[in-house]
């Protein structure tokens, strides 16, 4: 834990560890201290969920939450959508840490219920036919869900996730874009926070195939 951490967040980190054990191997509990955003975790339990470790950066959902500002009357935001390390589905809880009513910190437990979604599953099989089963574990998919939130140990992997949803939302390649479809894309990352971490300008640029003057010009237009 860097030595620059907040009094009140350092009371967490014993805190971090403890829920890790006491809730077991299948949750991650993460504590984000909010000061340096490109490596805000700075506790971590059972931290192979989601294949981060001290120093990785905020999530899409932490960015989303700090550009919405929703933070501010909320305390929490519970069973949201998130994919593991190993492509399970996770159901993520967070806590908004505040002191004098400033968002300081976050705490965030993801629960990975893949064995038990396994046990039931064979159950179910033994019990079931097989459309049966797979009618009950296929949900129609809702095209208004928030997107789920994703875990990366890099501020470069957080950007090129962003633009590799927004891309694959276009259904354009980088390399293809026109002007009009860089500049929507832009509009979208900006909206998402993506341009709350330090250098997340180069890391769009790269992943769009043009100069970070462009990205700046581009977010230019998107404020006036």
């Amino acid at each position: 834990m860097p030595d620059t951490a907040n009094a009140l967040l350092r009371q967490y980190v014993k805190l971090t560890e403890f829920l890790g054990a006491a809730l077991g191997p299948d949750y991650e509990v993460a504590l984000h201290d909010l000061t340096d955003k490109n490596r805000s975790v700075i506790a971590i339990a059972n931290g192979y969920i989601s294949g981060r470790e001290v120093g990785a950066p905020l999530t899409n959902m932490a960015l989303s939450v700090l550009k919405d500002e929703s933070y501010e009357w909320q305390d929490y935001r519970l069973h949201y959508s998130g994919v593991s390390a190993a492509g399970n589905a996770l159901r993520s809880s967070t806590m908004f840490i505040k002191e004098d009513g400033k968002l300081i910190g976050m705490l965030c437990i993801n629960f990975d219920d893949s064995r038990f979604q396994n046990f039931a599953q064979q159950v179910l099989t033994l019990c079931h036919p097989n459309q049966f089963v797979q009618a009950l574990e296929q949900p129609p998919e809702d095209e208004h869900a928030p997107r789920p939130e994703t875990f990366r140990n890099s501020t470069e992997a957080v950007a090129q996730d962003a633009i590799a949803h927004e891309l694959e939302r276009l259904g354009v390649p980088a390399d293809r874009l026109t002007s009009d479809e860089r500049l929507h894309i832009i509009a979208a990352l900006e909206a998402s926070g993506i341009f709350l971490l330090k250098g997340a300008v180069k890391d769009v640029a790269a992943g769009l195939g043009c100069s970070q003057a462009s990205v700046y010009r581009y977010l230019s237009q998107i404020k006036t």
